[in-house]
């Protein structure tokens, strides 16, 4: 009954039906112990109508004060969490809009397929997607950086450069990047997992920052300048990138609307081979290297880098012997990570001497696995038996391999770009480095 009435909306209504239900209650229990006490007493009948009227008062007031404190019910119901938007594992996305940005680059709208809420991102984030692609054994993971920043958020941005096969190699092409070039389309239902990543752009920060880029190196830091424009229009910008023509440019157009928005947006654009048609769109010729970010930039900044990895490693160096500090200087690679280059530094807890065969424990799987040398990365021991962890870029970038280790050591077959957690390994390029190794997974 209670519960009835606490469901009226209208405070009025709801008040008149708890005193009249205090009222009947009341009446009822005087009633019945007058009755029994002394029928023929009028006090005892005046103490009656006291009552039922104190009652009636009462149960008015409970009415009113009711709805001041919501139903358990109601509470659960209307509850909306902070991370209500963010989803686990895979949710499938329709591509809505395909739009070619350059000769190798073109750009994919993503939107849920459920049509329900998508959680922002930080610029410089990527989205990790799967693809089931004929004559694969089984489905192809990638990363691709976020290339856009829309407010509010109500689609994700790829924008995806065709790797053709290396030159002088008998290699084929890339797998991926091809597939989603000529095979997906509008309507095609892509799974994927929540945008993630430590490549980000502090947007509550002033200070100056330059984001140097190359190729598809451009697509996180469209993200950045657009967001820095949209929440910190004041903090200056640099944005400095270079490419081979107009053609191999993508977002050029992209870039100078920002820059009508935005007073602190300064651009450089440098082309190493432009045509004569590229007159007026760039400015100036070569590569972008440490000589033009020292000509430009004269300020105390932060510098974001992004592209292939011979070009931030000379760039990186340019800038240590300019006296920038490493903590200033933020990069992520498309390909293998840099040799000479450091992404966190390791515990020494955590690197081992490669071993001939362990036993790795596999503690959220309850599995106790032998390993042998032969049997690859722990990443790639564990699919092998059954035990699928999360992954992505499988070269020590993107960290979304990291898991504890609990106890034991191990030993990277490459230097990590990633940023790795204290206690915390990176399984995509370990083995084990000693002969018991018990990781969190």
């Amino acid at each position: 009954m209670l519960e009835n009435i606490r469901r009226i909306k209208n405070p009025i209504l709801r008040s008149a039906a708890a005193a009249s239900l205090a009222f009947s209650i009341v009446t009822i229990v005087s009633s019945v112990a007058i009755g029994l006490i002394n029928p023929k007493n009028k006090s005892a009948s005046g103490i009656g109508v006291y009552s039922s009227l104190l009652g009636t008062t009462c149960g008015a007031i409970f009415g009113l004060v009711l709805t001041s404190k919501p139903s358990q019910e109601r509470s659960v119901s209307t509850e909306v969490t902070p991370n209500s938007k963010i989803w686990k594992d895979w949710r499938n996305f329709v591509v809505v809009r395909k739009v070619k940005e350059s000769e190798e680059i073109t750009s994919f709208y993503l939107q849920p397929e459920d049509k329900s809420e998508i959680p922002n991102f930080q610029p410089g984030q990527f989205l990790t997607i799967k693809l089931d692609i004929p004559g694969q054994d089984k489905s192809v993971i990638r990363t691709y950086s976020l290339s856009d920043y829309p407010e509010p958020c109500e689609y994700y941005r790829l924008s995806i450069k065709r790797e053709p096969a290396p030159q002088g190699l008998d290699v084929p092409p890339g797998v991926a990047s091809n597939f989603i070039h000529d095979r997906i389309h509008e309507g095609s239902i892509i799974p994927a997992k929540p945008p993630n990543g430590k490549f980000v752009l502090d947007v509550k920060k002033s200070i100056p920052v330059v984001l140097i880029s190359n190729g598809v190196g451009i697509t996180p830091m469209i993200s950045m300048a657009k967001a820095v424009t949209r929440l910190k229009p004041n903090r200056p910008i640099w944005f400095v990138h270079g490419a081979r023509d107009g053609r191999f440019h993508a977002f050029r157009d992209e870039v100078m609307e920002i820059v009508q928005q935005n007073p602190n947006l300064n651009v450089h654009f440098r082309y190493s081979r432009p045509t004569p048609e590229d007159e007026g769109h760039y400015h100036s010729i070569g590569y972008v290297d440490a000589a033009l970010i020292k000509e430009l930039i004269r300020q105390e900044a932060e510098y974001f880098l992004c592209g292939s990895p011979s070009f931030m490693q000379s760039i990186m160096q340019g800038l240590k012997e300019s006296g920038i500090p490493d903590n200033r200087v933020f990069f992520e690679s498309f390909g293998k990570p840099m040799k000479g280059t450091k992404g966190s530094q390791l515990p020494a807890a955590t690197v081992g001497e490669e071993i001939e065969e362990a036993e790795i424990i596999f503690a959220q799987s309850g599995k106790t696995l032998n390993w042998k040398q032969g049997d690859g990365s722990i990443l790639e021991f564990a699919e092998a038996n059954d035990i699928n962890p999360p992954y992505s870029c499988r070269a020590g970038i993107c960290g979304t391999c990291m898991c504890k280790i609990n106890s034991g050591e191990v030993a990277y077959q490459e230097e990590p770009t990633a940023t790795i957690d204290e206690d915390s390994v990176l399984i995509c390029i370990s083995q084990p480095g000693s002969s018991r190794v018990v990781l969190d997974i």
